[in-house]
């Protein structure tokens, strides 16, 4: 009988590259948000994918850019305290991307590293096979990765293959979560996620990353139903009068769309109350940043 195997597998990269659309894929559902602007993850979310054989947990990191306030500063030490932590890092590019001086630097970071890095290249459904090639070479000539593995994360290409390479390389250890458990993020940090989701892929550019979500309650009326109160934070009246919309539209635009994902997540029938505030420039302020979920202390 083979021993059980167990490990942390950190997931880096440059905004933008898929790093939560895979970490989807691989738990199963949705539990770290997607959208087309960059930097949407904030904190270190973490996956947990149990097999037969073993549990490894991924933890998905911010993309690592050039910091323009105390948030940023924030998700770019987040993305490397995780890189200190695990037993693999999987380094993720977008195929359809061209090298740039950010995925540069996180290899300069990655030359440190003192366990095996993973050369993973997304979105290959968007490029000709033929083209694949010129990347890796490009790449091995950065540095020596352990493993290159070309997949796509939003179609499944070589998912499986990626799966096995990381099975067998993680270290005997035992199964730190229950079987059933995918994320140990509590339910009300995906649910604030999922609102915030909506909140960047209904508004677009009009709403920058200036938008905070926190869940005010959560809990099961006489009727069984899951009653929650949430507040979208923004840091100007203007964005706050985007987000309610004419006549109030937008914002049951955006409360109706994620409660279809909250009652999906928790498996009920969902009452979700949103309410927008205004806190002027609290991405530069260090109590704000806590009181929104961002606290450094826990990494």
């Amino acid at each position: 009988m083979s021993e059980y195997k167990s490990g942390f597998v950190a997931i880096v990269g440059r905004p933008n590259v898929g790093k939560s659309t895979l970490l989807n894929r691989i738990v199963g559902q949705k539990i770290a948000i997607m959208s087309d602007k960059a930097q949407t993850t904030r904190n270190k979310i973490q996956g947990v994918l149990t097999t037969e054989e073993a549990q490894i947990i991924f933890i998905d990191t911010p993309g690592i850019h050039k910091p323009r306030h105390r948030l940023g500063d924030f998700m770019v030490e987040t993305a490397y305290s995780a890189m200190r932590e695990v037993d693999i890092v999987m380094f993720m590019i977008s195929a359809d991307q061209k090298r740039g001086k950010g995925d540069d630097l996180i290899i300069e970071r990655l030359k440190k590293s003192h366990v095996p890095v993973y050369l993973v290249i997304n979105k290959i459904d968007k490029i000709h096979p033929n083209d694949l090639l010129a990347i890796i070479d490009d790449y091995s000539k950065q540095m020596d990765f352990a493993e290159i593995v070309p997949i796509s994360a939003t179609e499944g290409n070589n998912f499986e293959r990626l799966m096995e390479t990381l099975t067998s390389q993680m270290p005997e250890g035992p199964q730190y979560f229950p079987e059933d458990q995918i994320t140990d993020h509590p339910e009300y940090f995906i649910v604030s996620e999922l609102i915030r989701e909506k909140v960047l892929f209904f508004t677009h550019d009009e709403v920058p990353h200036s938008v905070a979500v926190t869940i005010d309650s959560m809990k099961r009326n006489e009727n069984k139903k899951i009653e929650i109160q949430a507040t979208v934070i923004v840091e100007r009246d203007s964005q706050k009068g985007i987000i309610i919309g004419k006549g109030g539209k937008m914002l049951k635009l955006i409360g109706t769309k994620a409660r279809l994902d909250i009652e999906h997540l928790l498996g009920d029938k969902v009452f979700l109350e949103l309410w927008v505030k205004v806190q002027k420039d609290w991405r530069d302020k260090q109590t704000n940043l806590k009181d929104f979920g961002y606290r450094e202390d826990e990494y």
